[in-house]
Parts: structure tokens; sequence; C-alpha cells
């Protein structure tokens, strides 16, 4: 009989989200505002400020979905079309696709190995190089990647010395944090997702985080149809449909009164495999590279080295998927995209490499002793076979 399958990152609901859906069913809240959107909006806000009272710094719109804040955010730092922005090449391509649909062009740069992610070497070296052919990039795309925070000083400092914002992508890393600080704060905008493989979920949803409470407006305004201030329905800029609805918000109140446990689950799960993996040369578990870094380990990496290993990962994961156990390779950099293949590209080759050895473990918080009695059987099968 076959067992059960392990997913990659599967939802995890804690119990009193249907609370507040009820709620909004008793008080007919169905639309896209409502007491759970606000009350959402202010669990981030206090959980982004550690609790603390800093409310005048830190301000957040809940969206339909993190590809929407990114493209919010995009549209609220002026980017036209004909413009150009920087864009880790190592991600999902929600990253990169909003600026698509603006008609500007990414400019892809390459990871660095400490944390995987937007090199600030590279960073330097493609502004340098687009103004120096009369384009100055308009923003700069960061992402913290599967989690872990990427080098917030080293790429500030950059964007700094050129007066580029950054945007961040948090989308992955609700809950990590640098140097004491959370992910999400540090851009001039910040972005969440709430999609059902995150660490928290909405069913679907994103939010905007903004340094200044007039973005924060603008954001909504533009999310509601731009609908202008008039008794009749008056437009004077183009709008979207991006706001999160009452119901959805309802399952992420719920979901934030569990989040620093699951983060906590998660961080276990990566202990899990570097206990599991200590004893087998050529894999390495990706892990903080130092104590400055708080990851919430939304998914463990491993690399496998071929050479030492006499096997690639790809072997792996095809052997785990025929124990049921579903495992994912790297997200396929962007610059080897079909997509995205004519636009600047500007890296040595890491990004490529990690692709190639990487590969996505089952990390979700509900995993059991079971599941992970499996893992472990799986993983010593094949590697010490």
């Amino acid at each position: 009989m076959e067992q059960g399958k392990i997913w990659l990152s599967s939802p995890h609901m804690g119990g009193t989200e249907q609370k507040f859906v009820n709620e909004a069913f008793e008080a007919n809240w169905i639309a896209p505002l409502g007491p759970n959107v606000t009350g959402f909006e202010l669990d981030i806000e206090s959980y982004l400020t550690n609790g603390k009272d800093e409310e005048s710094s830190i301000h957040v719109a809940a969206l339909s979905s993190g590809t929407a804040a990114l493209h919010l955010a995009l549209i609220l730092l002026g980017v036209e079309q004909g413009d150009e922005v920087i864009c880790q090449s190592m991600t999902f391509a929600a990253s990169a696709n909003p600026i698509m649909y603006l008609g500007a062009t990414p400019v892809f740069i390459d990871s660095e190995r400490d944390t995987l992610n937007l090199c600030p070497v590279q960073l330097e070296n493609a502004i340098v190089d687009r103004m120096a052919n009369g384009k100055k990039p308009k923003a700069i795309i960061a992402v913290h990647l599967y989690g872990m925070p990427y080098k917030i000083d080293e790429v500030k400092q950059v964007a700094d010395k050129f007066e580029i914002p950054i945007i961040e992508d948090s989308a992955e890393a609700l809950g990590s944090s640098y140097k004491g600080k959370k992910c999400g704060t540090f851009g001039e905008i910040g972005i969440l997702s709430f999609n059902g493989n995150k660490i928290i979920t909405t069913s679907g949803g994103g939010a905007l985080i903004a340094n200044k409470k007039s973005i924060k407006q603008k954001a909504i305004f533009l999310a509601t149809q731009a609908r202008d201030d008039a008794p009749h329905y008056q437009h004077t800029e183009i709008g979207y449909n991006y706001r999160l609805s009452n119901i959805s918000a309802g399952i992420g109140r719920g979901q934030m009164q569990v989040l620093d446990e699951h983060v906590g689950l998660r961080r276990k799960m990566n202990e899990f495999y570097q206990d599991t993996f200590s004893t087998i040369d050529g894999v390495t578990v990706f892990s903080e590279p130092n104590s400055d870094y708080f990851c919430n380990n939304w998914l463990t990496i491993i690399s496998v080295n071929e050479k030492i290993t006499g096997k690639n990962r790809e072997d792996f994961r095809l052997f785990m998927e025929g124990l049921n156990i579903e495992c994912r390779p790297l997200w396929k950099p962007m610059h080897l995209q079909p997509v995205f293949e004519k636009m600047p590209y500007y890296g040595n080759g890491i990004a490529e490499e990690l692709f190639e050895t990487g590969l996505c473990l089952p990390s979700g918080s509900n995993l059991t002793e079971e599941d992970r009695k499996r893992l472990e059987l799986g993983i010593n099968e094949f590697f010490k076979a």
C-alpha cells in the first residue's frame, strides 16, 4: 500500500482561522474591506516592529497577492515604459514579471554564495555599466531567497551610493530577521506573500509594506480601481482590483497567531536535515552565514556535489519522488528563462551552479515524526547505497 504524499510545503492551519471567517459571514463583511482586513494589517505591523510602538514607521496594505504588491511598488516608485529595474536572477518569476507589465526592462544580477541572494559586487558593476550606457536603473528588487536575508548592509550601501530605491521582496521571508530587525522593513517598499505554500497563508494574498503612510494610502487607492473622491465613479488614474478580501484576511488573522510557532517548526526541520546529512560527505545543507542572520527556513535546501557523492541532485529528486516525497530544484535563474533570455545579465555563473546542484526538501511546519523517519530512510538509502 502506497504511503501518503510528503509535500514540500503545505498549508498548516492553527485552529482559530475559522472564528475570524465566521465573524465575517455573521457580519456580512464579504467585500475586499472590513474589520479583518484592518485587523490583519495591524497584526502584521505589530509583528514587523516586534510589538513596539513604531506605528509611524511601518504601514501595511493587505493585497490580493505578492505579485500585486510588487506591481504597485514599481508604480509607486515611478517605473514606466522604457525604464530599467534591477532584479535578482535566482528567484521566482513573480519577482520579475511586474517589471514587464509596465513595459520596463529587467536587468538580472547573479547570486553570491553566502546567502544565495543578490551579489553586491555584481550589483554595483551592473549599475555603473547601465549608467555608462545612459540608463540609470529606477529600482532594485532584492529577494530574501527561501527566507534567507540578503546581504542587507552591503546592498543598501550600493543602493544609497547611486540613490536607487530598494523593493524588498520578502515573499518567502516573513519571520526572518537581520540584526534583530524583521525582513520586509529594510527597503523603501517591502512585499509579502501569503500563497498556499508560504509560512502562513490566506489561501492567496499578499501585502505591501511602506515606510511612509502616504505610500500605503496611494497603494490602497490604486488597489481599489483608483476611484477619485467623488459621489459618482470618477477616475483620473488607471487602477487595479488588488485588495484582499475580508474572508481571506480572516484566515490571515488566525495564521498570524501561530506564525512564530510555524517558524520554530521549520527551523527544527532544518536542524533535522543538518543532523541527517552530517554523516554524508558531499552534501551541504544551507544555513545562516553568521549570527546576524535569522532565517525562517521556509524551505531547507541542499547542494549535492556529484564529484564527491557520485550522485546528482536530479537522481535524488527522482528517487524521492518514487517514495512519494516531493522535492524540487531551486528556482531556475531568470536570465536562463526563455521569456527573459534577451535581457541584460551580470554575473559569473554562481546562480547557474546553484540551480544545477541545489534541491529544496520537504520543510512544512506540519510534518510529523513519521514523515521525518521516512525522509531519513530515503536519504540514507540513496546516498549510502
